[in-house]
């Protein structure tokens, strides 16, 4: 007998083994932190299942989404990124992976870790919403206008409340899943 899924996920293998095994899934540990804020930048305006389906390439391109290493990119690692017919060639979104990973490091010093900068937000605590049906779900909330807002403060780019908001949902911060999911209880 099947379980129950999030509607979202429905009918491609890549976004079901995604749904059932990671989203939602609080996470804690800095470096993947940084790989979602990475993926969720370049989502903007884009499908998931089209980031999803090139993760590896992205992995690959930026060293493991190492943000020490992205953090002294210079123009010659950017023009080869930006020629990498594997990854989303955005220019903008490629220069801000740069600079979000110095801003990324800026934090964890001021915080100790990035994890318990923005777990701050929900007190360390993930929130766990009501849906129904996830098309009624919430795009943003007032956390993620306030996360958004503070991270542009301390120089992060492609960070709207919305691209916040599928932060948040992805690495746990809320529980997002439907109610009948089988998800809904284990996250």
């Amino acid at each position: 007998m099947d379980k129950h899924k999030c509607g979202w996920c429905l009918g491609d293998a890549l976004y079901e083994a995604y749904h059932d095994n990671e989203w939602g899934l609080p996470v804690k540990d800095d470096a993947l932190l940084f790989e979602f804020l990475v993926l969720e930048t370049f989502q903007a305006g884009l499908s998931w299942i089209t980031i999803l389906k090139k993760r590896e390439n992205f992995r690959k391109a930026f060293d493991n989404f190492d943000y020490r290493k992205i953090a002294t990119y210079e123009e010659d690692k950017i023009q080869t990124l930006l020629q990498d017919a594997g990854i989303i060639r955005n220019k903008l979104k490629v220069r801000a992976t740069v600079s979000n990973a110095l801003a990324f490091m800026k934090v964890q010093d001021e915080f100790e870790s990035f994890s318990t900068y923005v777990w701050g937000f929900v007190n360390h605590a993930p929130l766990k919403n009501n849906i129904e049906n996830y098309k009624n779900g919430p795009a943003t909330t007032a956390i993620s206008d306030a996360l958004s807002k503070d991270l542009k403060k301390r120089g992060f780019k492609f960070v709207g409340s919305t691209v916040v908001y599928a932060f948040m949902q992805a690495v746990g911060i809320v529980n997002d899943h439907e109610i009948d999911c089988f998800r809904y209880n284990e996250v």
